[in-house]
């Protein structure tokens, strides 16, 4: 199931020349849907926001507005409109002439696009596997944060394992610091203390990683550090869990492989208290803040 919008018509193509295409210059939000209610939305907008400021692709309160209108129009068409859903929201540069010299007055493209979502209920209670990915994120500040439409190297990433009882791969950038999953944003918990990846130089700034720490912090769950870390640092910690707005939190029951070695040593992981605690939080956070 996959229903499309391209601005605000029920499309399935774009324009060959819109520079989405051409050259990734443009931003996407995936946020789950649940009970007809997009959650974190106004966090998700404001991180499309900011990328537009970053990028300079138009956006304002008329385009924010127009995406909800996209979005109410798709849920009105749904077949099951209780079911829960993925939204994802894309806002391209437009259509543009060859080279990268940006036209001013081009037309910005906004996409909405409604799909089933996945039953991850099970991985969210027993954990997965995840792998030690080789390619490396580029350090580039004016892109970190953001979620840009160039995703290569979180598709050259995905491509290094073709086990299908990993879920998830974890990525460094070029200084070798642990930035991110390949989908996901990563936590671990080493004696009490809650540590995620500074997100400066590299990676995406997902909306769940920051309610997350926003809500550690509201009930002082954990000391929380955030900073450029070692594998070896995550690797000794006493649980690992990974996040998105689509699974939400992920526990991590073991590091199963590594690209950069053959003879890797599966290290096991449980699924500690901090994890359990803040899936526990979240999910609160959604049924009062949405009203589910």
């Amino acid at each position: 199931m996959i229903n499309i919008l391209i601005n605000g018509i029920a499309e399935q193509s774009i324009h060959v020349s819109d520079r989405g295409l051409s050259y990734g210059d443009g931003l996407f939000e995936t946020i789950a849907v649940q009970r007809a209610v997009p959650l974190l939305w106004g966090e998700h907008l404001q991180r499309m926001r900011l990328g537009a400021e970053r990028l300079a692709i138009p956006f304002n309160q008329a385009t924010e507005q127009a995406f909800y209108q996209d979005f109410t129009k798709l849920m009105a068409t749904a077949v099951h409109q209780s079911q829960d859903t993925i939204l994802k929201l894309t806002l391209t540069r437009g259509i543009g002439a060859r080279g990268y010299k940006a036209d001013p007055n081009a037309s910005v493209t906004r996409i909405a696009a409604l799909s089933a979502k996945p039953d991850m209920s099970t991985a969210q209670r027993q954990g997965v596997n995840i792998h030690l990915c080789a390619t490396q994120l580029a350090r580039q500040p004016l892109l970190a944060g953001i979620k840009h439409l160039n995703r290569l190297e979180q598709v050259i990433a995905r491509s290094e394992w073709h086990d299908p009882s990993v879920t998830e791969g974890i990525v460094c950038d070029t200084a070798g610091y642990v930035i991110e999953g390949c989908m996901s944003n990563v936590f671990w918990v080493t004696d009490g203390v809650l540590y995620t990846p500074d997100l400066s130089q590299a990676g995406v700034a997902g909306v769940v990683r920051n309610k997350l720490l926003q809500l550690c912090a509201l009930n002082t769950l954990a000391e929380q550090r955030v900073g450029e870390y070692q594998l070896q640092q995550l690797l000794a910690a006493d649980e690992i869990f990974v996040c998105n707005s689509v699974f939400n939190i992920l526990p991590v029951s073991a590091v199963l492989s590594c690209s950069s070695t053959s003879n890797f040593t599966p290290v096991p992981f449980s699924i500690g208290a901090i994890t359990t605690t803040l899936q526990q939080l979240l999910q609160q956070y959604y049924l009062k803040e949405n009203k589910l």
